[in-house]
Formats: C-alpha cells, structure tokens, sequence
C-alpha cells in the first residue's frame, strides 16, 4: 500500500486482491480494509497498469450492482481482471458474464429449478445425506478430514442429482473445479481444465438428448430440441452450476465449522435449539462474517456515473467487494464481532441486483442443515491441531480451507 497519487491512483495493490492475513484467518486483509480510508470508492493500481475503482461500502455497493450502467461483460476492454475470462478455448461462464436482456434469458432457463419451494422440497433428502457422511466419518479413522468427509462430498452430492451428473465421477470435476478457482494456476492451466469440464458436461447433454431424466441438464435438453437454447450455451450453464454448486458452499461448511469452533458461546446456540429462525440468522451471520468470494464482483462502467462525490468513467473498471460491504459499520454494528443473533440478512455474501446468486436458496437450506446437524451429532468435535498449522486456501479466488482435521 502507498500514499495515494495524484491523478492516477489513491493507493497501489500490485496483487489483487491481498491474501488473508494468517493472524486473523477470518478476515479482509489489512491492506482492503485500508483502502476504507480514502472513501466509498478508490481507485487501485494493479494487474500491471490496470487502475480500477474499488467499491468499500454497502450501499456504494448495493446501488451499483444494481445500476444497469454497469456492464458484468468480461469481454469489455476495461473490465477488472488478471487474465481473460471469454474468447480463450471456449472459456464461456454463461449467464455471469452477459448484460440483459441475454443474461435475463438464459437465467431464466435455470432459475425455477432454485425456487425457495423446490429447495425446500429438497430439506429431507439433504439431510439424509448429511447423516450419511456424518456417519461415515463416525465409523472411520480419527482425527479426520471434514472436507474430505463432509464439507465437500455434501454439496458435490446435491448439485451432481440436480444437475443429473453421475456423483462416482465427483474426484473428476473438483479436481477440475479446484484447478478453475485457483489463484496460482497459470491461464493456460484454467482454460485447459475449463475445456476438460466442458467437454464431460458436452457429453452428458448429448446423452441426455437421447435418454433424458428427471434433472435440470435433460430440462435444458428439451430447450435444446425446442431451439431456445444452443448446445453451448447449455453446457456453459452446466459448467457454471457444477463449479458454483459446490465450491463456495464446501468452503462455507469448512470455514463456518472452523469459526464456530472458536466461538464456543455462539455455537452453544446453534447446537442447543431446534428453532429454524435462529438457525437461518446463524446462518446469514456466517455468509456475512467469512465473505469467501475473493475477487469481487467486477464490472465495466458503459456511461459515466456519478456516485458518492467521485465520477466513474464510462469504460472504466469497478470491482465491488462483499467481504468490506459486509464489515461496513454503518450497516452492522461492530462488524468484527460475529453474532449469530444479529439480523444480518442484508450482507451482500451473493450479489445484490439482476446477477445476484441464482443457487443462494440451495446453498442456504445446505448450510442450515449441516451446521446444527454437525454439531448436535458430534458434541465433542473439536479442531485436531493448532490453527496456524490449518492449510487455508489463500492461493484460491474463493477463500476456504485445503483440510480440517478434526477429532472428538
């Protein structure tokens, strides 16, 4: 970080964004939660010569995202990124990266299947299956790895019956999801395992065209055959579903288990009640407290908008970051304090406006789950080594843990 330059940048982040400092593992960097100094926008030097705008507040940010002057188009010359997203070897991440109406169109196609009444519908079978896992870790070896016996097979599980792809392949596409979200990964290798999933993914609509099923890839099939939809963009969407239907709720399970550990007098209240209202806020407490999205939500000024006395220039980059919006004191008082009794429904942990997260409700209802679940079955559970010695994934752009050894 430096002493802001005059007509080019308030501050300079050559890496973007800083890793978590490995003192305080829960929270923004120091050198984000700086940038709070210069006001709700400040512009950034980094990725070489890039300077974009870096949004630090809530309502700064909830305006914005919902401010259709604001482009989510990676292919825009100025949008906010170390490497480029669309154009590469079929690097498409479907409806995330389009403007409406396009965006609009093909969200639609997918968003029913994530209504609160189907996921809702979906609460039994989820947890039968977290009891499965939990029994299976019961059953194994002590210490063991949460991630590798609940936090990731769980969410994998329920997005691979959603979408309708074979669960036995599941080492296959986390491996290739790992390699996507990785913050160390070479361009080439991203693209190359984006282009390893989408291939699988191709395969499996084309089966689906030819035998469907009860899932959404068949669903996306039958818009295939009624031409509202291309091969591609289906796969696209399938891509996206996989790799968001899993990463960021198997790091929320790791990460929020980890947090809870810690607090002992917050997890007492989740562990001792049954009562859905308290466990959805421990829950939006959570969200808002660990922020795991990395980079942000990034975005392209298409006009010049004027906000919180600064001008952003119509082609100039935005990057709007949920883990300062969701410390902003203003919005939730001693936001460094977690508190699962707080109402922090408004945390903007996905998104805010037209590209706010289709799958929240899913991710919801599994973190509602698995948490009380976990803890009421395993009173005793307890983290099977120091914390400095915890692999947290600071080398991923969705923040979470590599393993959690844990014993009871």
């Amino acid at each position: 970080m430096t002493m802001p330059t005059p007509a080019t940048a308030d501050a300079e982040i050559p890496d973007f964004p800083p890793p978590r400092s490995a003192a305080c593992p829960f929270d923004p960097s120091p050198e984000l939660r700086g940038l709070a100094r210069y006001g709700p926008l400040t512009k950034v030097r980094s990725w070489g010569d890039s300077t974009p705008w870096v949004v630090t507040t809530h309502a700064e940010q909830k305006a914005l995202l919902s401010d259709a002057r604001l482009s989510a188009d990676f292919s825009n010359p100025g949008f906010p990124s170390p490497v480029a997203h669309r154009g590469e070897g079929g690097t498409d991440l479907s409806f995330v990266g389009l403007d409406d109406p396009e965006h609009a169109r093909l969200r639609r196609m997918v968003s029913g299947v994530f209504t609160i009444r189907r996921v809702e519908a979906m609460r039994p079978a989820v947890q039968k299956m977290v009891d499965t896992f939990i029994d299976r870790m019961l059953a194994g070896p002590k210490p063991a790895d949460l991630v590798q016996a609940l936090a990731l097979p769980l969410p994998s599980l329920v997005i691979s019956e959603l979408l309708g792809v074979p669960y036995e392949d599941h080492e296959f596409f986390q491996t290739n999801s790992k390699t996507i979200v990785s913050a160390v990964a070479t361009p080439e290798q991203r693209k190359a395992a984006h282009t390893i999933l989408a291939d699988y993914l191709d395969h499996l609509v084309g089966e689906k065209l030819v035998e469907p099923g009860d899932d959404l890839l068949s669903k996306l099939g039958e818009q295939i055959k009624a031409g509202e939809l291309t091969r591609r963009e289906a796969v696209a969407m399938g891509v996206l579903l996989l790799l968001g239907g899993h990463e960021t709720t198997a790091n929320m399970i790791s990460l929020g288990t980890l947090l809870l550990l810690q607090h002992p007098e917050q997890l007492a209240l989740i562990r001792e009640t049954d009562d859905p209202k308290v466990i959805g806020a421990a829950v939006e407490e959570l969200l808002r407290y660990l922020s795991i999205v990395h980079l942000g939500r990034r975005r392209t000024a298409l006009e010049d908008i004027r906000i919180a006395g600064r001008t952003i220039r119509a082609g100039e980059g935005v990057i709007l970051l949920g883990e300062l919006a969701n410390r902003d004191p203003s919005v939730f008082p001693a936001p460094d304090r977690l508190d699962i009794t707080r109402d922090a429904r408004h945390h903007q942990a996905f998104g805010a406006g037209t590209h706010h997260c289709v799958g929240q409700p899913l991710a919801r209802m599994e973190l509602q789950v698995i948490y009380p679940t976990l803890f009421r079955r395993i009173p005793t559970l307890r983290v099977a080594t120091d914390l400095e010695q915890l692999p947290f994934k600071y080398d991923a752009v969705i923040y979470g843990m590599h393993e959690l050894p844990v014993t009871w």
